[in-house]
């Protein structure tokens, strides 16, 4: 107590603490102070653009494009009638045709069959199967999903039952170089998890394409279904109408302007529904093997470029404005505020 009466405190203590601060440490970056590009979109520079990248696209697809070839495989007196042709069972369905090389194309070189206007993405189409059936033979009676294609006429199983693998495609081709057979190889074109999980060494197919209408190819009974790999291959559906899938391999390599001979055995109905059918021979790199999809993107973003680049110019020429003119405004335009 002092003379005065007055109380005090400790004013010799601690002093409080400092508070610790939330402000960041101040940066160039934090701020937003860093140089920064900001284009002025001129008329000029915007259909510049759009024309240079026109040119560049459009021949990056005519280039991609430019491989690919059409044929026919029916007699010309059948032409008007292709559904009879391929459901007879006495046509002649064996056709040739013949192949130039491009280029020179290094084994392996990888065949495809491309269908086209074929919806394996289809719900029914692709719930037609039934997986344990597939993977084991304990559940060779488990047919849920595969009507109409689950059972024979009296009452069987079917083993691989549903719609997926009664469609099993069943065209066949052969190659030959100057009267000499190219070996075609077709192991482990499927995909090693399916044949190893998905599909049973223990499963042997039964009264597959037993009945009085055959969707597809016909399997050895002899041969599991892990060791079937065209069957594999057609199991995994594919999600667009327009698809490829693995055929085999050519091991060796071929030369530029290389004469081939196909052999086509033209079997699978695709003209029930207007499908179509194509054989692609393409070798693989980083980017993957030859696609007319990349060729045709390249070819409408060049053309759609092409054509706003044209729009613009005349755009300009018909109604010129000056660059930054503020009478353009709205609210220069009408004062009053009235729109």
């Amino acid at each position: 107590m002092n003379p005065r009466g007055d109380s005090t405190s400790g004013s010799d203590g601690a002093a409080e603490p400092k508070r610790k601060s939330k402000k960041p440490r101040y940066s160039r970056f934090t701020q937003q102070e860093l140089p920064a590009c900001k284009p002025l979109l001129t008329p000029a520079i915007v259909v510049t653009t759009f024309a240079f990248i026109g040119i560049i696209f459009i021949p990056i697809g005519l280039l991609s494009l430019s491989a690919s070839g059409q044929a026919n495989c029916i007699p010309e007196q059948l032409q008007n009638d292709k559904v009879a042709f391929i459901q007879s069972s006495t046509t002649n369905k064996t056709c040739s045709r013949t192949l130039t090389v491009p280029k020179n194309m290094e084994g392996p070189v990888h065949i495809y069959y491309e269908l086209d206007n074929f919806y394996q993405n289809h719900r029914r189409y692709v719930k037609s199967r039934s997986d344990k059936q597939l993977r084991s033979k304990a559940s060779e009676t488990e047919t849920t999903n595969c009507a109409p294609e689950a059972t024979t006429s009296d009452g069987s199983v079917i083993v691989p039952c549903g719609l997926i693998a009664w469609s099993l495609f069943n065209d066949t081709y052969s190659f030959a170089v100057n009267s000499k057979i190219i070996e075609v190889n077709k192991k482990n074109i499927a995909w090693l998890s399916d044949k190893e999980h998905k599909f049973g060494s223990d499963v042997y197919p039964k009264n597959f394409q037993m009945g009085g209408l055959i969707g597809g190819a016909k399997l050895n009974a002899s041969i599991p279904l892990s060791e079937q790999e065209d069957l594999i291959v057609w199991m995994r559906t594919a999600a667009l109408p327009r698809f490829r899938k693995l055929y085999g391999r050519i091991e060796t390599d071929l030369a530029a302007n290389e004469q081939i001979t196909v052999t086509i055995q033209n079997n699978y109905n695709t003209y029930s529904f207007e499908g179509k059918k194509n054989l692609v021979l393409s070798t693989t790199s980083w980017i993957g093997g030859k696609n007319d999809f990349l060729g045709t993107a390249y070819l409408t973003v060049g053309s759609l470029c092409l054509f706003l680049a044209m729009g613009f110019i005349i755009l300009y020429l018909l109604k010129p404005r000056t660059l930054g003119d503020p009478s353009y405004l709205s609210w220069n335009r009408n004062p009053d505020g009235h729109y």
